[in-house]
């Protein structure tokens, strides 16, 4: 064999270690947020996602996590990032941007569940019944409802209608604000970075959120009051979360690593997700129990008074919906439904 073809052979003995090479080839997910490093979501939920595709994946792709915005712009510019391909994935709230995912709202209705799993599992279902359009771009990995939402105050404690009248409070979606206007008082839309500072200068009076979240911003140190409902009624308000992949990073994956996103992604983690959403509350409740801080549940009868002012927002939500060529009513009444199919 004379020296070129020897050459050639060599070659193409090559050519298929190289394309294996090229198969084989690491990807890194860039992987955006807001909380805290500490923070409940990002420990309990994001990094194990990102372990299982690390180990499905034999190592080959795996998370690199920016927490606390690290990567620069704000919370409600996330959804974007993810969306541009700034970012491969963000974890964030939809309701961040106010106004542009009005399908998904209807799981931060007032009063509408006390189920985080039931709502994040319901939420999946929607979403693939009328929310996908809204979503174009952005691959969804899950939709979440975290854990009952309440009232904290810094002054004053809050137990009838009337006490809100005048008050300031932070709300993190559109649906939120327009829940503390019915109410009475003055919403102050603010992502969660923001909230700690302006407790602390008096920006605020108070701030709605769910128990999870308040040890990893130290907030029961910042208040001593908090209002809760009675856990015979649907939780005062809830939030959507999701995951979001940028849709061509997805679409320009191996196909198997897009299937180890497929396997641990959709409906099954947002039922995870869900549930560990409702088993955080305990746990982020004990701090400011340990505190003594001052804790106030909604008689029942007071309850009815909140729902009967904020259910004017079912009926602006149902139009919306309709104004925008959908069948409002029946979104309603199959989100209502997927929520008592998936509650225990």
């Amino acid at each position: 064999m004379n020296l070129i073809a020897l050459r050639r052979g060599c070659a193409a003995l090559a050519l298929p270690l190289l394309a294996g090479t090229a198969f084989a080839q690491d990807v890194t997910l860039k992987v955006h947020h807001f909380w805290p490093p500490q923070a409940m979501p990002p420990t309990k939920i994001l990094a194990p996602w990102c372990e299982r595709i690390a180990a499905d994946s034999g190592g080959r792709m795996k998370c690199q996590v920016f927490p606390a915005m690290q990567l620069g712009g704000t919370p409600s510019q996330l959804i974007d990032q993810a969306k541009d391909g700034v970012v491969d994935i963000a974890f964030t709230l939809p309701g961040y941007t106010a106004g542009r995912f009005p399908v998904m709202e209807v799981f931060e209705l007032p009063f509408l569940t006390n189920s985080a799993e039931a709502a994040a599992r319901a939420a999946w279902d929607f979403y693939g019944k009328y929310g996908t359009k809204e979503f174009a771009g952005i691959k969804p990995l899950m939709f979440s409802v975290h854990d009952e939402g309440y009232l904290h105050t810094r002054d004053k404690q809050v137990k009838a209608l009337a006490d809100l009248k005048g008050m300031k409070l932070r709300a993190p979606t559109r649906m939120t604000n327009k829940l503390l206007a019915a109410l009475g008082a003055t919403p102050v839309a603010m992502p969660l970075p923001a909230v700690p500072e302006a407790v602390s200068k008096g920006v605020i009076d108070g701030f709605l959120l769910p128990w999870e979240v308040i040890p990893s911003v130290k907030l029961h140190e910042m208040v001593k009051y908090h209002t809760e409902t009675d856990a015979k009624h649907p939780a005062l308000y809830s939030a959507t979360f999701i995951l979001a992949m940028n849709q061509a990073r997805y679409d320009g994956l191996p196909a198997d690593l897009k299937a180890i996103i497929d396997k641990h992604s959709g409906a099954g983690l947002s039922a995870q997700a869900g549930k560990i959403w409702d088993e955080s509350q305990a746990v982020g409740r004990k701090p400011a129990v340990d505190r003594n801080n001052t804790f106030y549940t909604l008689p029942s009868a007071e309850t009815d008074l909140w729902v009967k002012a904020s259910a004017p927002l079912y009926d602006e939500w149902v139009a919306n919906m309709d104004k925008a060529g959908l069948p409002g009513r029946q979104m309603l009444q199959d989100a209502r439904q997927l929520l008592q199919k998936y509650a225990k």
